[in-house]
């Protein structure tokens, strides 16, 4: 209990950390930029009393990336009576045979990591199928760094999926453009090409399906560059570490025994 306790006044005061730095990154940007970006506590790895501490501390919107946590943790009985208001967005890589999984979480409220025509036809049909009134919110997964071990569509292919997704996916809601720079970028050296290649991206699909560029935001930054990304013009970042601590190990049970390994080292949101 009392380490709980302890949880909840660290998670306190590194919320307002947080949120300090926002603001004085949003005051940064340019005059037309001057919007509220949106916090994504990314609870990945954590449990449910550290995610129940942050909705008390104020926090709503939060993350996870594997499906099964997302699935647990959003229908835990504890977490959905104390968090009747949570957000949930799922920024994992996501199978077609997960789809149903994700979509069965109370509280989803955007799925931020679309990557190709197959999984948004996908996620359109099975949304249909709920007879939901108000569309599945979703986003387009950019691969801007160009890394093979990371999800996402290219940045020539993005206007084609984006075109998708508004004329074919009635049930879909397109939000913005995500991305997961480059882990460990140096921002001394200047701007996250990664976040420049997002902005340049927007710029083109918008142009190229005469879209209002200020209805596509965009999803960029994280614990150790969610600043600049801000200062770029991100509206959406997503915090981990800093906010909950340090992620342990995940452990795994194998046919050979017991093995430790950290899963997505760079991807540590």
């Amino acid at each position: 209990m009392n380490r709980v306790i302890m949880s909840e006044i660290d998670i306190v005061k590194n919320l307002q950390v947080i949120r300090d730095k926002i603001q004085k990154a949003v005051q940064k940007r340019p005059a037309e930029l001057k919007f509220q970006p949106r916090l994504v506590a990314v609870s990945k790895t954590k449990p449910k009393e550290l995610v129940i501490a942050a909705y008390n501390a104020g926090q709503r919107h939060f993350g996870e990336n594997y499906v099964q946590e997302l699935f647990d943790k959003g229908n835990d009985p504890e977490l959905v009576e104390s968090c009747p208001d949570i957000h949930w967005h799922f920024i994992g890589h996501l199978q077609r045979n997960k789809v149903n999984k994700v979509l069965a979480v109370p509280g989803l409220y955007l799925v931020e990591t679309v990557d190709t025509e197959k999984l948004a036809s996908t996620l359109n049909s099975a949304w249909e199928k709920k007879e939901k009134s108000e569309k599945l919110k979703v986003m387009v997964q950019v691969n801007t760094s160009g890394e093979e071990e990371k999800n996402g569509c290219s940045p020539e292919e993005t206007t084609s999926l984006v075109k998708h997704v508004l004329e074919s996916c009635k049930s879909l809601e397109l939000v913005g453009l995500m991305t997961i720079g480059m882990y460990g970028y140096d921002t001394s050296k200047g701007p996250n090409p990664d976040f420049v290649c997002l902005k340049k991206v927007r710029s083109s699909v918008c142009e190229s399906l005469n879209l209002n560029i200020e209805s596509l935001e965009l999803s960029m930054g994280m614990s150790d560059d969610f600043e600049q990304a801000i200062e770029l013009g991100s509206s959406n970042i997503r915090v981990g570490s800093l906010i909950f601590g340090a992620r342990q190990k995940k452990v795994s049970i194998s046919e050979s025994g017991i093995t430790e390994g950290v899963q997505n080292v760079k991807l540590d949101q």
